[in-house]
């Protein structure tokens, strides 16, 4: 990488570094704010996602104001040297449910791509601290210690599946080893890239929503696989609606080893 390209990309990770820190302070002034009455009170975490939202989209258009903010402007106008070719990815809220139930498993994400291909990925937890980062094609970090994926090679009873919500209803499952769900999407990809959980079963996520973790995962030796066994590239799915598919995140020698346990109901 050229000198000039490598500043230009820092600067842009350092931005991006100070943005998901102060949107994450932001967004712990409405953490577990959510009325204790309701199951999910949608007006905090719509006041919450929109003040996050405007913030990032007003600091962005300040420092970079030729960049592309998704989903506000996607063009197909193919590989181009101008600014136009940065698109950033902000996802504001994961887990929000747990963030408005005062649960600290929730986190901000960013994530940078050029020509819609990924330069870096950051997952912030606000509440606990946390933060994942990972520069495309290079390791992959919790603060500043270098993670991968589980180096497990067969499943095991103490082998750990983190699942979406409804798991239990698309799913019969002979799986020995532990099925949980922690309610968020981002923070399960994480805890599989740093070999907490050995894989995650996700549904229904959208572009925004992967973006960041999934530069994450890959850095750290994991993919994105489809059912059938095929590996899912986020460079092919650009809508913003939810994903019809459901994924396998895992480390590549074992991944085909979760989905002989997933019987489709």
């Amino acid at each position: 990488m050229a000198t000039g390209m490598g500043n230009a990309v820092g600067e842009l990770k350092d931005f991006a570094m100070e943005m998901i820190r102060q949107c994450g302070e932001k967004a712990i002034s409405y953490y577990g704010k959510g009325k204790h009455t309701m199951k999910f009170d949608e007006n905090l975490i719509t006041e919450a996602e929109l003040d996050l939202s405007d913030y990032f989209r007003d600091q962005l258009k300040k420092r970079f104001p030729e960049h592309s903010l998704f989903p506000d402007s996607i063009e197909e106008n193919g590989y181009t040297h101008e600014e136009k070719r940065y698109l950033w990815i902000f996802d504001p809220l994961d887990g929000v449910a747990n963030f408005q139930a005062g649960i600290p498993l929730w986190g901000i994400s960013v994530a940078l791509f050029e020509n819609y291909w990924p330069l870096f990925g950051i997952f912030h937890m606000a509440a606990t601290g946390d933060l994942f980062r990972a520069d495309a094609g290079a390791e992959a970090f919790w603060g500043d210690q270098p993670i991968t994926v589980s180096d497990q090679e067969r499943i095991s009873d103490e082998t750990l599946l983190l699942t979406f919500s409804r798991f239990h209803q698309h799913y019969r499952t002979a799986f020995p080893g532990k099925v949980r769900n922690l309610g968020c999407t981002g923070a399960h990809l994480c805890y599989v890239a740093m070999g907490r959980a050995e894989a995650a079963v996700i549904a229904n996520e959208s572009y925004r929503e992967l973006a960041a973790a999934s530069v994450i995962v890959r850095s750290a030796g994991g993919r994105i696989y489809r059912m059938d066994g095929s590996e899912f590239f986020l460079s092919e799915y650009l809508e913003e609606g939810k994903s019809p598919e459901h994924l396998i995140v895992a480390p590549p020698k074992t991944h085909l080893q979760f989905r002989k346990y997933l019987e489709r109901i």
